[in-house]
């Protein structure tokens, strides 16, 4: 039959928790309540049966949402029921049951106040500030120390002896000033430590500068040095590659990011191809192709002297070919130029190279 009396508060309240399959060991096992995470308040608020047998709760402890037992649990048992025990009865109050002496000093708060559940049906629309001085904070540019009765006649509030209308705007409140980044010099560095330029505005001496990486690790600028206003240079050593935002933060806490990821970090292109001489050749016959190789490079060019006349220099992705037949000389010669590789970041790296030639009856010889 129902409960009639007083003392609710001590009649338990039950949660069924979800079983846990034993994978013979102690656990941890995960502590869950229709799938999710569940929080005990405490060992002895649990029964749990376990092939029949309650366990008393100097078997197992809790750590947030897991618990571990003493022993092994074997695979075979099975958890018949884990329950928590609370106190007191979730219910609704009755009409008119709760009244201003049963509320803590700090239970209504203003986010509860803003809840749409709070009509002015229930809290009068009316609020009398008569004889009453409203203060502002003294930090507060151009609103003075604070507002009176006089102050607030006539739908108005009178701040610095001007007349502001209750709905309008107040100026002169002061406006926070934001450092803005316009571009990053170079905007592509090795891992190596390297000074990026940072061009912007409002900058203050000395700001942090953190490079931000895409998956929001964070490094620090090895070092700062302020030149101005609109210029700082920042000193990074970034041992991933990949792509940075770029932070800016004053020493008032205005800070900046780059909307993109603008600073690129990647390894120059690396020459495979040894420097220095690619072989001596029969300067009358054609010669076997000679491939020039170097990692990351999308593309080859002859920066300075030139590859022999007859000759053809074709540039690919990872290595450039050079084959044909000379047409430059008649006799013995060695002829010299430089390679330039270049990757998708636009770094680049150079080697130079030699050619030999020979003529007569011993032929020629090529080195790959």
């Amino acid at each position: 039959m129902a409960y009639v009396g007083r003392g609710l508060d001590k009649i338990s309240n039950i949660e069924v928790l979800d079983a846990i399959t034993f994978t013979n060991s102690a656990g941890p096992y995960n502590i869950l309540k229709g799938g999710v995470a569940f929080v005990p308040v405490s060992g002895n608020n649990l029964v749990i049966s376990i092939d029949g047998i309650v366990q008393s709760p100097s078997s197992y402890t809790l750590s947030a949402a897991t618990i571990t037992f003493d022993s092994s649990m074997a695979s075979t048992s099975t958890m018949n029921f884990i329950y928590q025990i609370g106190v007191g009865v979730i219910t609704t109050p009755a009409d008119g049951s709760v009244d201003t002496a049963q509320l803590a000093s700090s239970a209504v708060t203003s986010t509860k106040i803003a809840d749409e559940a709070v009509t002015g049906g229930k809290i009068s629309p009316t609020f009398d500030i008569s004889a009453k001085t409203v203060t502002l904070p003294a930090s507060v540019s151009g609103l003075g120390t604070g507002l009176t009765n006089s102050q607030l006649q006539n739908n108005a509030i009178t701040i610095n002896s001007t007349s502001v209308p209750l709905g309008g705007s107040i100026s002169n409140v002061g406006v926070e000033t934001y450092p803005t980044i316009t571009s990053l010099t170079p905007s592509v560095i090795t891992n190596a430590q390297t000074s990026v330029v940072i061009a912007g505005t409002n900058f203050v001496s000395v700001p942090t500068v953190e490079a931000i990486n895409t998956s929001g690790a964070i490094t620090p600028a090895d070092t700062v040095t302020f030149t101005g206003s609109t210029s700082i240079s920042a000193a990074f050593t970034l041992s991933v590659d990949g792509t940075y935002y770029v932070r800016v933060e004053n020493n008032d806490g205005a800070a900046v990011r780059t909307s993109t990821a603008d600073l690129t970090v990647s390894d120059n292109p690396t020459w495979v191809t040894a420097s220095g001489s690619l072989g001596t050749f029969s300067g009358s016959v054609a010669i076997s192709t000679i491939t020039l190789t170097c990692t990351d490079a999308t593309s080859f060019a002859v920066t300075s002297g030139a590859v022999t006349a007859g000759l053809t220099f074709t540039t690919g992705v990872g290595s450039a070919t050079i084959t044909g037949t000379q047409t430059a000389h008649t006799t013995a010669a060695t002829d010299s130029f430089t390679v330039t590789a270049t990757d998708a970041e636009g770094q680049t790296a150079a080697r130079a190279f030699t050619i030999s030639w020979s003529f007569g009856s011993t032929g020629g010889m090529q080195f790959n």
